[in-house]
């Protein structure tokens, strides 16, 4: 089969490799219609973190289920599914207290490749998201608003959620990625009343509002701490830290009013956080990887099919997976909010 393969920063190119078999009686293989490149594959592309040379990537997919182990029974072959990344059990501890990205049971291996023509997905019995129907039922919108429920909306609701927006409540958003912007779609739909997200370009400022931002603000730093101030009189309600990187955290602690939350889903870039303005401020910071299979089952899935979101609207190019250098390129270089990879038809 044909995978996209990182050789070594700032260099993807595709490789042939053999098909993945079902390993394990928890395992599925799944023929994938649809992948995207995340911002967090920058780090290793751009040499930030470290990835070993010559892997396969990916971590973010829809399919067609094409065989299942012995011991999947809720999935089976034919069906249309979005592929999480954090592949939880469903019956551990965290699995059972709504946090299946840090399942006790992962597996090792069988996880990547996401951006290729198969995947052994692991865990697959409850992990997987069955989407109703076949991939040929939905529009190409809705496909990408399938696909953004694969990490990017999850992640981005994640951050809502440990954050505790509520209906009328005044949120910041720190990050205008995918996830940020998936950030504000999360807090309108959880009934934010004023929401403000920090942008300095003008397409993802564009779709911020048009996902719900009430209020742009372009300064960093200490200068967009007073413009939250000027708007807000003390601070917002709830803030969704989205970036990761030690000024975008500071700057989440900063903008809190007094006993507000900061839902931290920005990986971080930094061992080391001075935790004394939390302190001062009664602020509590919540957050981590995201739940997806839980968010999705519960809430996230049924808003997408209701058409109550639209978070597919991050993918703002695509490619074929043989373009899979232009794909990261445009992520890199911003001309791309989301890089969408057509693996295969319908």
């Amino acid at each position: 089969m044909k995978a996209a393969l990182f050789v070594e920063p700032g260099k993807m190119t595709v490789t042939e490799t053999p098909k993945p078999t079902i390993e394990k009686p928890t395992d599925a293989i799944i023929r994938v219609i649809r992948a995207c490149v995340c911002g967090s594959d920058l780090w290793w592309y751009r040499g930030i973190s470290k990835r070993d040379h010559n892997s396969l990537v990916g971590h973010e997919a829809i399919g067609v289920v094409e065989e299942v182990g012995s011991d999947v029974t809720d999935i089976k072959e034919g069906d249309f599914v979005i592929a999480p990344f954090t592949h939880g059990c469903g019956h551990c501890a965290a699995c059972l207290a709504g946090f299946d990205g840090d399942c006790l049971n992962q597996e090792a291996g069988g996880n990547g490749g996401y951006q290729g023509e198969y995947l052994r997905f692991t865990n697959a019995n409850w992990a997987l998201v069955k989407v109703p129907g076949k991939p040929e039922d939905y529009s190409d919108e809705m496909l990408n608003n399938f696909l953004a429920l694969a990490d990017v909306m999850a992640t981005g609701f994640h951050a809502a959620k440990s954050a505790e927006v509520k209906k009328g409540d005044t949120v910041v958003v720190m990050g205008d990625g995918a996830v940020g912007l998936s950030g504000v779609l999360s807090a309108k739909l959880l009934g934010a009343k004023r929401i403000i997200a920090m942008s300095r370009h003008e397409d993802r400022q564009k779709l911020a509002k048009e996902f719900g931002a009430t209020d742009i603000i372009a300064e960093r730093g200490d200068e967009a701490v007073a413009k939250v101030m000027e708007l807000t009189g003390s601070g917002a309600d709830a803030v969704l830290e989205c970036v990761g990187t030690e000024q975008s955290v500071d700057t989440a602690v900063k903008v809190g009013r007094p006993g507000a939350v900061v839902g931290r889903v920005g990986v971080p870039q930094k061992a080391e956080m001075n935790t004394n303005n939390l302190f001062w401020k009664n602020i509590e910071l919540r957050g981590g990887i995201a739940s997806v299979t839980t968010d999705d089952k519960e809430i996230l899935l049924d808003a997408v099919l209701n058409g109550e979101i639209n978070p597919g609207k991050v993918f703002t190019k695509r490619f074929d997976l043989d373009q899979i250098q232009d794909a990261y390129e445009a992520m890199d270089k911003r001309e791309a909010i989301k890089s969408l990879l057509i693996i295969s038809e319908k």
